[in-house]
């Protein structure tokens, strides 16, 4: 599933090529009824946490959430008939955009944006994130802290890779209690978050190994993955950390992979 930083980069995309002017919306799938935007300006794109709002008007957003399967192309004019089951196109005077396999994809009223928004947690890409409400729900909680990352209405666009990458870089066992991280460490996790996250905005994937340990920097073959990156532990189980060497460990933590080196990470 794609992490925050994804959205918020079809959220600036999009911003450029669509807002400020009349957009043609249409469902070739015929799954997704666009009518009541279909001509109207873009106001706006933003995104909160996973979720993308194209702004049309006075109770009148798309919402898009990806889920595992959903993904944007993006072309250039001509444009051509649709290929394959299309949820939503988007033609504007320069580009076009396809969506397909989307989990969701509606337009919603102004409340109940508001009402999702107010479900999810804060998101570390937002400037009017609060990570303290973050905080007040992991200092009282005895659930992993692996897990409360990963629960959007704690903490929203934090994903598996983001996830395992930051709790690596601050020595934390995944499986810490939530109620046992204070608010020093967890203005140190948000503030890396905040980093790490606007540099995936800004190049298009997660890169989280520091200087010092890239394979300019100790000799070693670049990673080979299709998710790209310099990453510490994630989809790294068996190989050695790049730190202490020890080979990193993996486990099932609520239906999805956790990856964290026994050693940097003691429990």
């Amino acid at each position: 599933m794609p992490e925050g930083h994804t959205l918020h980069r079809l959220a600036r995309l999009h911003q450029r090529r669509y807002a400020g002017r009349a957009v043609e919306v249409t469902s070739p799938q015929g799954r997704f009824s666009a009518s009541t935007v279909d001509g109207q300006v873009l106001r706006k794109a933003e995104a909160h946490g996973k979720h993308l709002f194209h702004v049309y008007g006075p109770d009148a957003t798309v919402h898009v959430h990806l889920g595992l399967y959903g993904t944007f192309t993006e072309f250039e004019h001509p444009v051509v008939d649709p290929v394959g089951q299309v949820r939503m196109r988007l033609v504007g005077e320069t580009h076009w955009t396809d969506l397909r396999g989307p989990t969701r994809c509606e337009v919603l009223t102004d409340a109940e944006v508001r009402a999702l928004r107010t479900r999810l947690g804060p998101d570390p890409l937002r400037r009017d994130a609060d990570p303290d409400r973050a905080f007040a729900k992991i200092s009282k909680s005895r659930q992993s802290i692996g897990v409360l990352l990963m629960d959007q209405a704690v903490l929203a666009g934090v994903g598996n890779v983001y996830r395992a990458e930051v709790l690596f870089r601050h020595g934390i066992h995944p499986l810490t209690a939530g109620h046992r991280i204070d608010h020093a460490l967890w203005g140190e996790l948000w503030s890396d978050l905040v980093v790490l996250m606007r540099a995936g905005v800004k190049i298009g994937r997660i890169d989280t190994v520091r200087p010092e340990h890239l394979p300019e920097a100790t000799g070693r073959a670049p990673r080979q993955d299709r998710h790209g990156g310099e990453v510490y532990v994630y989809r790294r189980a068996g190989l050695p950390c790049l730190v202490c060497g020890t080979p990193v460990a993996m486990a099932d933590l609520a239906g999805r992979n956790l990856f964290w080196c026994p050693g940097c990470q003691p429990s």
